[in-house]
């Protein structure tokens, strides 16, 4: 495992990518977009319709299927996930992406997006998806607003610069 770093992101609306691509520039890593083997849609979003399908998933904690794999993932020592807050947590699809590989020695670092919403439990529920030879980093809700060199002080921060 070398020093390689990748930024891994699930988005809807456009908002996390557009973090994640930015956040990819500052701490020059690669870049991966997890996406459902089948894409949502908007009646899908709607979080007002309790049988909608993100509202079942996230009642019953349902992992819906992911399109592709990292096929590289042993090559990566951090790894940066990325996603928007959803009823305060991660979408169930960051949960069946953490738990479908082998985090053992990486760095995982999560970030998120939110129209309104903190971090919240979001880190805590993840975190015991991975081995406990994971180490964790301090997770930071970032919105569209932040630059290149807000970035790279948070990096430097995580001592990840």
């Amino acid at each position: 495992m070398g020093n390689k770093k990748l930024v891994a992101y699930f988005s809807c609306g456009g908002d996390t990518g557009a973090v994640a691509k930015q956040l990819a520039r500052a701490a020059q890593a690669d870049i991966f977009q997890i996406k459902p083997k089948v894409p949502y849609t908007d009646a899908d979003l709607d979080w007002r319709d309790k049988n909608s399908r993100t509202s079942v998933e996230m009642r019953t904690l349902e992992r819906p299927e992911i399109a592709e794999r990292v096929e590289n993932m042993e090559e990566y020592s951090t790894v940066f996930v990325g996603f928007p807050i959803w009823w305060y947590l991660a979408p169930t699809i960051i949960n069946g992406f953490l738990a479908s590989y082998d985090f053992s020695g990486k760095t995982v670092v999560p970030f998120a997006t939110s129209g309104g919403s903190e971090l919240g439990k979001a880190a805590a529920v993840l975190k015991p998806l991975c081995s406990a030879e994971t180490q964790w980093k301090d997770g930071k809700l970032i919105n569209g607003d932040a630059t290149i060199d807000d970035l790279r002080d948070w990096l430097k921060e995580l001592g990840l610069e």
